[in-house]
């Protein structure tokens, strides 16, 4: 990974976006699909796993658990969040070197965020083609993309966090198709479902599901925000009750696929 994402980690609070109720979505969806493939004594091995939210989470759970982070900032953080029995390693590294690791080692192994910034299909194969390699036959892969459409329809036309029309003139969105281009220096790669199924028709693999994880959830963040308990309750139930239809995901802004290794 280039510098700018570094620096972007470096300045960056990574808890704090689990931290309000609509953010809190993203994190018991993908804790709730975790869950489902979880046997006692799974091994499991968190690759970018920033300040460990994931990682602590199933460590306190009683799960032996080994992390992998590129930013030393992230690597902090994961030190002092560390309760004392939890069974958890965390070593600086790369998502696309994973030669510290044996073949076959993990019954689960998570990216749940290293494809955020995965800028060729090159950088997308060799990450992709770690895990796999890690992981045990017949073991789970959980991995997590940035959706185009919604950071379009939220941050270019809702909130106005950037300029469509700037970011047209300069070639990271296409005019007619509004297919997104990014960059290292734009932190985040974008995508749409089609180019996940390219991508993952490259491996052998079963596909187990595929997520929309916020879904609607960043479009309507301060309304949920301030729902009640309760309500906030019933949303979640919502919630995971349409995830998994296909004609929902192009509207979230976080996915997660879920595949199995042949």
């Amino acid at each position: 990974m280039s510098d700018p994402i570094i620096v972007f980690y470096e300045n960056n609070d990574e808890d704090m976006r689990f931290s309000s109720k609509h953010g809190q979505v993203e994190f018991l969806t993908t804790m709730r699909y975790i869950e489902k493939y979880l046997v006692t004594g799974s091994r499991i091995l968190e690759i970018g796993a920033g300040t460990g939210r994931y990682s602590h989470a199933l460590a306190q759970k009683g799960y032996s658990v080994d992390a992998v982070e590129l930013v030393p900032h992230n690597i902090e953080g994961f030190r002092k969040n560390t309760a004392p029995n939890e069974k958890v390693t965390i070593r600086q590294g790369d998502a696309r070197d994973l030669s510290a690791f044996a073949d076959d080692g993990y019954d689960i192994t998570l990216l749940l965020g290293p494809m955020y910034h995965m800028f060729t299909t090159e950088d997308k194969i060799q990450t992709i083609s770690e895990a796999l390699r890690v992981t045990k036959p017949g073991g789970i892969v959980f991995s997590a993309y940035c959706m185009s459409d919604a950071s379009i329809l939220v941050g270019g036309f809702a909130n106005g966090s950037f300029s469509v029309s700037n970011m047209i003139e300069k070639g990271f969105i296409d005019a007619v198709t509004f297919d997104t281009r990014s960059t290292p220096e734009l932190i985040f790669e974008l995508v749409r479902r089609e180019q996940i199924d390219e991508l993952m028709g490259l491996f052998s693999v079963s596909r187990l599901h595929f997520i929309a994880t916020d879904l609607y959830t960043n479009h309507i963040s301060n309304t949920i925000d301030e729902m009640s308990d309760d309500t906030f309750s019933l949303y979640l139930q919502y919630h995971f009750a349409v995830c998994e239809r296909p004609d929902m995901t192009g509207l979230t802004h976080h996915s997660l696929d879920i595949f199995r290794k042949s």
